[in-house]
């Protein structure tokens, strides 16, 4: 089983990548797959020594070449000339709803994409869903030619974009885990998990005497995580992980109902950490509500640290979009495997006066 680096910025976490059984075409053929086990790389670096070996490394290209000429490798003809055809851009899905859970993030992170393309002699072509068809725009807009390669986004269970893409050889990189494939790579995520564990352990430090979690409804790859960082830390503290727990949609009326649930069973001297800043929004409305007085009565903490967090000064953990946006582009554009194939950045807390406890009347 061959091993697949997880860069992890600030703390190194390598993880252990299982590797897909090669697969024969209908003529028995060697196929991509076959090659790239044979030489220990991913079916991209193949792609790169097919259609752009300068971006290999001299001995991978030599590694992968010995493979294709042992095995009898003949890629397909019109895929190559696909290939060839580069058009130096990457296609990205826009999705007019977008306004949902990870709405701003993924806002921030096409804003940053577009802004670092030039740097990496690339740029980006957007396009929209299909609602009938989760696949049918990433059909088309390569059909068209006007891409080389994709970059996925918002990413979740029973996600079908990524094993489309590899079954049709095509270049991508995804900003988030593709949570159901972790022989997977090519990604970058920040991670979530870690974010809530700084948060709960700041809330502590702060002497909040209980920390409950207000998250997504379960099923939320983005939003189980997260909750995962909070049970980490209670257990860390050496508490017990029977701290209210509530969920809510993406919805801030929902959220202060759901707030309210939590506040009422938390009691005095608690704090609520949230998986968005919207949902911390419902907190923040619930505990004024109850004549709570944010930071002094009550913790709160959101996540994503968006611009009304700033505003209504609220803590929130940030996560770095500009590095996730810059790392995606040179996962996508690296064809060498000597470079991590998967990076997880560090999230950081801003805090805030949402969460810090001032002395009562």
């Amino acid at each position: 089983m061959a091993m697949s680096q997880v860069e992890r910025v600030h703390r190194a976490a390598p993880t252990s990548r299982v590797q897909a059984p090669g697969r024969q075409d209908a003529a028995g053929r060697a196929t991509i797959v076959d090659v790239a086990r044979a030489a220990g790389v991913s079916r991209q670096t193949v792609s790169n020594v097919l259609n752009r070996p300068d971006r290999v490394s001299p001995d991978t290209l030599a590694r992968v070449q010995r493979e294709i000429d042992r095995l009898r490798f003949t890629p397909h003809v019109s895929a190559q000339q696909l290939r060839r055809r580069r058009a130096s851009a990457y296609g990205f899905e826009v999705n007019p709803s977008g306004h949902g859970r990870l709405g701003h993030i993924l806002d921030e992170f096409l804003v940053e994409l577009t802004v670092a393309a030039p740097g990496h002699a690339s740029h980006l072509v957007t396009f929209a869903p299909d609602p009938e068809d989760v696949v049918a725009g990433y059909r088309q807009t390569l059909a068209s030619g006007l891409v080389d390669g994709f970059v996925l986004a918002d990413t979740r269970h029973d996600d079908p974009r990524p094993q489309w893409l590899l079954e049709h050889d095509v270049p991508f990189v995804s900003f988030g885990r593709v949570w159901d494939r972790p022989d997977l790579d090519r990604w970058v995520d920040v991670d979530g998990r870690a974010g809530v564990r700084i948060a709960v352990e700041h809330l502590l430090a702060q002497g909040y005497e209980q920390v409950g979690f207000l998250g997504w409804p379960a099923g939320s790859p983005v939003g189980d995580d997260r909750r995962a960082g909070w049970a980490d830390a209670l257990t860390a503290a050496g508490l017990p992980v029977t701290a209210p727990a509530e969920e809510s949609v993406q919805d801030l009326e929902q959220a202060t109902v759901a707030a309210g649930r939590m506040l009422t069973r938390l009691g005095p001297h608690a704090a609520v950490v949230c998986a968005s800043d919207l949902l911390a929004l419902g907190a923040l409305r619930a505990a004024r509500e109850r004549g709570l007085e944010p930071g002094r009565d009550v913790g709160v903490v959101g996540f994503d640290d968006t611009d009304v967090a700033e505003a209504m000064q609220l803590t929130s953990v940030h996560q770095p979009v500009a590095d996730a946006a810059h790392t995606a582009w040179r996962l996508l554009l690296d064809g060498d495997r000597a470079s991590p194939a998967s990076v997880l950045l560090e999230p950081s807390l801003t805090v805030r006066a949402s969460s810090r406890r001032v002395a009562g009347p």
